[in-house]
């Protein structure tokens, strides 16, 4: 998970509050963070790298199949 980001996404909630409770900011934008972290954790995500490796299998299976699927047609064809 990018912490960075979640950092930065508290940094602007905090950022958008009314100006009389930017005395409170602090305090608010750790709440924030600790809220945002929590439901992300939850969420059932995966990295771009694991994404990129599961796209790139699935395009060989895909590759396969259609190869298989053409090979099939062909047999079909000659013993029709």
């Amino acid at each position: 998970m990018d912490t960075h980001f979640i950092d930065d996404l508290a940094q602007r909630l905090a950022a958008a509050l009314p100006p009389g409770l930017h005395a409170l900011r602090q305090d608010l934008e750790h709440n924030f963070n600790a809220v945002l972290r929590a439901r992300l954790e939850k969420l059932d995500l995966v990295t771009r790298d694991e994404f990129d490796a599961q796209a790139r299998v699935l395009a060989r299976s895909r590759a396969k199949l259609e190869e298989l699927e053409r090979k099939i047609a062909e047999l079909e064809q000659r013993l029709a």
